[in-house]
Order: C-alpha cells, then structure tokens, then sequence
C-alpha cells in the first residue's frame, strides 16, 4: 500500500504562484507513476498532470500546459506540481494519485479509475 500526502496549498492572487508536493510512503515509490487531479465544487475530479517513475513522459491537461510543471525527487518519495499564471478557474482541491508502472501509460496516465492510491488533498483558492 501507498500513503500519499499533498501540500503547499493555499490562497494566491490571480497570476500567482504555488508549488504542490505529494509525499509517498509504503511501497516503493518508484514503482508507481503520480497523477495531479483537481475537483472544483460542482464537478467532477479531472485530470492535471502525470509524470512516469523517472520523471519522463510528463502529460499535461491542456489548459494547464505551459503554466504547470510537474516533477519528482525519488529520493525524497516527493513528486512536485509548480504552478504559476494562476487563474481563478484553477481554484479546486488538488489530489495526487499513484498508478503502478505496469499500468501508467500516454493511454492511461489521464484516467482516474487506473490510479490505487490517493492522497486527502490540498485546497487551492485563487483570487480576482
């Protein structure tokens, strides 16, 4: 089993920054790809952004691309979500997911049901 927790969340101005981390422990980390999620209230929990055990193969949603970066440091069992240019439509409750290797592909890596593990999310509130 994994035990994911998320943090860095918080309230930031329209065109600000925020950096996420989601810290793994249990299994071994490297084992599993990460997934960003976000759920607004209202909707449901869509896709963010994933990255593979190594870090390769990032995958953005597109409205996303160009503002977020997604990373991760194995050797702190963190993966990280940098934010910036943030808009108020990207206020929501961010969770990451982990999704084991000989699952996570391009084809997969957006979907939320090939995720096992989740962490309890961190609120993100971004102002006008």
């Amino acid at each position: 089993q994994v035990q994911l927790v998320e943090s860095g969340g918080g309230l930031v101005q329209a065109g600000g920054s925020l950096r996420l981390s989601c810290t793994a422990s249990g299994r071994t980390f490297s084992n599993y790809g990460v997934g960003w999620f976000r759920q607004a209230p209202g909707k449901e929990r869509e896709f963010v952004a994933a990255v593979n055990w190594n870090g390769g193969m990032p995958n953005y949603k597109d409205s996303v691309k160009g503002r977020f970066t997604i990373s991760r440091d194995n050797a702190k069992d963190t993966v990280y979500l940098q934010m910036s240019s943030l808009k108020p439509e990207d206020t929501a409750v961010y969770y990451c997911a982990s999704s084991p290797l000989w699952r996570f592909s391009r084809t997969t890596m957006g979907l939320r049901e090939e995720y096992d593990y989740w962490g309890q999310g961190t609120q993100v509130t971004v102002s006008s």
